[in-house]
């Protein structure tokens, strides 16, 4: 496992720090803002690339391509209306999706530990799906030819067992201000600035039990701080009222309502409700923004394994994840291959940071539970 994934940042401990004092009381940041090109890859490169590794464990020839019986099985939390389409498109096979949030999809693996229904899981729960290899419950030790066109910062992700791969990284929460309630210059600047009593019962969030993306948010503060630390960072914000969603589109609600004017949002929301006109503004904070990754792993169940090899090996693709941010209903992303151009409106400078992916795994648990007994009291 790469140890030294997160690299702590000293600069966002130096600004907490001094916030909680004054409040009486991404890997620091792997970064990932390497220029984006047009993808120069076809939908028939696609489909060549994915029949060679169908045919690849037999002698190459078109008569050992593998012959689907059943639609792949794929567990998902996004991109459910575009993705069976486009691997049918590209390969020929059919896809059956099953799609849930974070917690309903882990929740259904869960119940199906003793007999998976599941091929693929493909959700933006890293360290959930981490856990389940350490479970026995996916296929390991295997590298897609197109895992060469990771980025490094992607590269660095893949766990040394090669349990799973990325397929791309969302922020999980940006800094989002209504600016009817805010000048540019009242307005939180890094994620320090949340402890500010101007801010008191005005800033919320998603629940790290709940949505998906919001365990990486609060994972990534309570690693890059300490655990101790991270947990006096959202203590002082809880004891300003800091107010807790269930999800994130609930955020967007009551940013719109007025209930809350600041808010830790996830990036397609924020995205999305500015273009609706709502009254906001999008802060990327330099220190990086806490990333959620979108992953994909192969349950050690299947029985269509080449197929589901396929599946990994085609969102690997530069022209698959180009049409994900071009068509996908989540396409405020970074692709997590080279050649992938980024959404116009996106921040060029965008920054992602991302918890270590063995303390986000072990920690989890623990780290949910303290929440939901915190937005309890």
């Amino acid at each position: 496992m790469r140890k030294n994934i997160l690299r702590k940042t000293a600069a966002l401990f130096t600004c907490i720090a001094a916030a909680a004092s004054l409040t009486a009381c991404r890997s620091g940041s792997t970064s990932a803002d390497s220029a984006p090109t047009a993808a120069a890859e076809t939908v028939a490169d696609t489909a060549e690339n994915t029949e060679e590794a169908l045919t690849g464990a037999n002698d190459g020839s078109q008569e050992g391509r593998v012959t689907q019986t059943k639609p792949l099985v794929v567990y998902l939390n996004d991109f459910d209306a575009v993705i069976p389409e486009m691997f049918k498109e590209a390969t020929g096979y059919d896809v059956e999706v099953v799609s849930g949030n974070g917690a309903e999809t882990m929740s259904r693996i869960a119940a199906e530990a003793g007999n998976p229904q599941w091929d693929v899981v493909w959700i933006d729960s890293m360290y959930d799906v981490y856990n389940l290899a350490g479970e026995g419950q996916l296929l390991t030790d295997w590298e897609p030819e197109n895992a060469a066109n990771l980025t490094e910062f992607s590269r660095n992700l893949v766990p040394d067992n090669k349990c799973f791969y990325p397929t791309g990284i969302h922020a999980a929460g940006v800094l989002v201000y209504r600016t009817d309630v805010f000048t540019e210059a009242d307005a939180p600047k890094t994620f320090a600035d949340l402890t500010d009593e101007k801010y008191s019962g005005k800033v919320g969030m998603a629940d790290p039990g709940v949505a998906a993306p919001a365990y990486p948010l609060a994972a990534y503060f309570m690693d890059s701080l300490g655990l101790e630390g991270g947990k006096e960072y959202f203590q002082t914000m809880f004891s300003q009222g800091l107010k807790v969603f269930p999800k994130n589109p609930q955020v967007v609600q009551a940013l719109a309502s007025g209930e809350i004017s600041v808010a830790l949002l996830q990036e397609t929301n924020a995205y999305d409700m500015k273009e609706s006109g709502e009254p906001i503004s999008i802060i990327w904070p330099e220190e990086g923004a806490p990333g959620s990754t979108r992953v994909a792993a192969i349950s050690a169940a299947t029985e269509q394994e080449e197929i589901a090899k396929a599946f990994v090996n085609f969102l690997l693709d530069a022209d698959t994840q180009q049409k994900l941010v071009d068509m996908g209903d989540e396409g405020y992303f970074e692709p997590s291959v080279e050649g992938v151009a980024l959404k116009p409106e996106r921040d060029a400078n965008a920054r992602m940071a991302v918890a270590d992916i063995e303390f986000g795994a072990e920690n989890e648990a623990d780290i949910k539970a303290w929440f939901a007994d915190m937005s309890a009291q």
